[in-house]
């Protein structure tokens, strides 16, 4: 009976919540001269109903959910990587670079591209971790550091072709891009009642699985936990912080880098057109960040949460037709971010108070 109360209670606040920051929303689209309700079936019709963009809205997806799920890890151990966006372009320019330089035949090639994309992730989140562990540097300022490292490293590759700058036959005399991924290199795709999507959400969505049967169900992860729950008691019991916190760090970042390798081999136009061109990550990594803090750091609210905000990415050009400047829908998804994360607080506040009412009781 309590707990049924007690899930009531958090139903109840989350569907208070979300209501509140859709009125808000409307109410801002109405401020700016919009029309609430055109906005809202044109954000919806972007995502989801019109033909063939719940199809765009998942292949859009597995980024955010693959780089909230290297977040969550981290997140277990008790690090606060914040540098994902830069570990996706790693990811990226690393697939770039062997993917040409080993060439193969198709599906090998992509194979070689999604295992040197999480490489490239993995190399940058364990630099942030050698900082950690070995000069004590806090891993939430050198992942973000890390992160404007990672765009001046891949500008200056983009402008080198020895390194990532596509032979100037394949490109306009000023566009600096990479070379166009072949056609037998790009992930195979699938079509559901005409909706077309990477086959890359299948895989995603069984990292999903594995990530939270690992960190749930396995010794593992209960060591990983531990680390993160109460740093000095698990290193009492044998759990080595440097060990455990390294490989979440560098899980993470392969997660990023793996969601960087997709984006390019299977994006199509919504990620460069098979292309590593600037500005390739597009805010992948900081919105795959929301997605775990909206998730609760929970592996499988995480496939939910990221397809709410790849419809918020993918309905924002039809928003465009109704008047009203596509970027509400960042701040319709920033009102949803705040609105998840009050939930939380009430119910501890609630608790908190419950507790120190009680002990005045006993007293």
């Amino acid at each position: 009976m309590i707990r049924g109360a007690r899930a009531a209670e958090w139903v109840g606040l989350y569907a208070a919540s979300v209501v509140a920051a859709l009125v808000l929303a409307g109410v801002i689209v109405e401020a700016t001269g919009g029309d609430w309700w055109p906005v809202m079936e044109a954000l919806v019709d972007g995502s989801i109903r019109a033909p063939g963009r719940w199809g765009e809205t998942l292949g859009v997806a597995v980024p955010l959910l693959l780089v909230a799920l290297g977040t969550v890890v981290s997140a277990k151990a008790g690090l606060i990587n914040i540098g994902q966006e830069g570990q996706v372009l790693m990811g990226a320019a690393f697939a770039v670079y062997f993917s040409f330089l080993i060439g193969g035949p198709g599906p090998l090639n992509l194979v070689v591209l999604m295992a040197f994309g999480a490489l490239g992730g993995a190399v940058w989140a364990s630099v942030a971790g050698l900082l950690r562990f070995w000069r004590g540097v806090p891993e939430v300022l050198s992942t973000l550091l890390l992160v404007t490292v990672a765009t001046q490293a891949v500008g200056y590759g983009l402008k080198q072709e020895w390194l990532l700058l596509a032979p100037g036959a394949n490109r306009g005399n000023r566009n600096q891009v990479s070379r166009q991924l072949a056609g037998d290199n790009r992930i195979p795709r699938s079509d559901v009642f005409g909706n077309e999507f990477p086959i890359t959400v299948y895989v995603a969505v069984a990292v999903a699985v594995v990530t939270a049967f690992v960190l749930g169900r396995t010794v593992w992860g209960f060591r990983l936990r531990m680390l993160g729950h109460n740093a000095r008691a698990a290193q009492r019991s044998g759990v080595s912080s440097t060990v455990y916190g390294a490989a979440a760090l560098a899980i993470g970042g392969a997660l990023a880098g793996l969601a960087g390798a997709a984006m390019f081999a299977g994006g199509g136009f919504s990620f460069g057109n098979y292309r590593l061109v600037p500005g390739f990550s597009d805010n992948i990594g900081w919105t795959g960040l929301l997605v775990a803090l909206v998730a609760r750091e929970r592996a499988l609210a995480a496939v939910v949460v990221a397809f709410v905000f790849a419809g918020l990415r993918t309905g924002a050009g039809f928003v465009n037709s109704t008047g009203v400047e596509s970027r509400i829908t960042d701040v319709v998804q920033g009102l949803l971010v705040l609105a998840l994360l009050v939930p939380p607080a009430v119910i501890f506040l609630r608790d908190r108070h419950r507790a120190r009412a009680a002990a005045t009781e006993r007293v």
